[in-house]
């Protein structure tokens, strides 16, 4: 059975809170853990030099009604997508709900915050966060194989109507050449490519 890591060795967490007790109170909770240092904020204005400052491990943002631009703030300052963000609202529409999912925002809370629901609620912002940063991986990775594929599939072509190889003897051509400049097959194939279009 899937368990969400636990809050553990030093994690400096920025939150973000206009409301001056509400803050002090997520403040309070977060600080029982030794292993947990906490930031405070008083709003979202500075949002990207804060994280450039402080560079906290995660973000939490509560907000009674999240705004366009602290949403276009979150959208620009997590660009990257480095971190797990936790946002606490309130009121919350549908078209900023989506915003700030599409803003990188790793869980979304509507109903106000409660100081027993941030940890779990932070756990779970981080393990998504965890799970979304690993697919993003995978995708990368395969598409940049996908790309490799075609690119060596492009040059054994040049090799078979410029030689009279058969693919598999093309391919073996692309390895040998790989092996004995120690380059990757694909790197080989792309400088056999710019060459056969230069002499185009």
């Amino acid at each position: 059975m899937f368990e969400a890591p636990q809050l553990v060795n030093t994690l400096k967490i920025l939150v973000i809170d206009l409301n001056t007790d509400r803050g002090e109170e997520i403040v309070a909770a977060l600080s029982q853990d030794d292993t947990v240092t906490v930031v405070l904020r008083r709003g979202a204005g500075g949002l990207v030099r804060d994280l450039e400052e402080i560079a906290p491990d995660l973000v939490l943002i509560d907000m009674e009604h999240p705004n366009r631009d602290t949403i276009d703030a979150l959208t620009v300052a997590t660009a990257p997508l480095d971190r797990p963000v936790a946002m606490f609202v309130d009121r919350s529409g549908k078209a900023l709900m989506q915003a700030a999912v599409a803003a990188g925002v790793s869980a979304y809370v509507v109903d106000g915050l409660r100081a027993e629901r941030v940890r779990p609620v932070l756990d779970m912002a981080i393990a998504r966060f965890h799970e979304v940063d690993r697919l993003r991986k995978e995708l990368r990775a395969t598409q940049t194989a996908l790309s490799e594929r075609k690119t060596i599939d492009r040059a054994k072509g040049l090799l078979m109507s410029a030689r009279g190889l058969s693919e598999e003897e093309a391919y073996a051509l692309l390895r040998k050449t790989a092996m004995d400049k120690g380059k990757r097959v694909s790197d080989v194939a792309e400088a056999l490519i710019s060459a056969a279009e230069l002499l185009q």
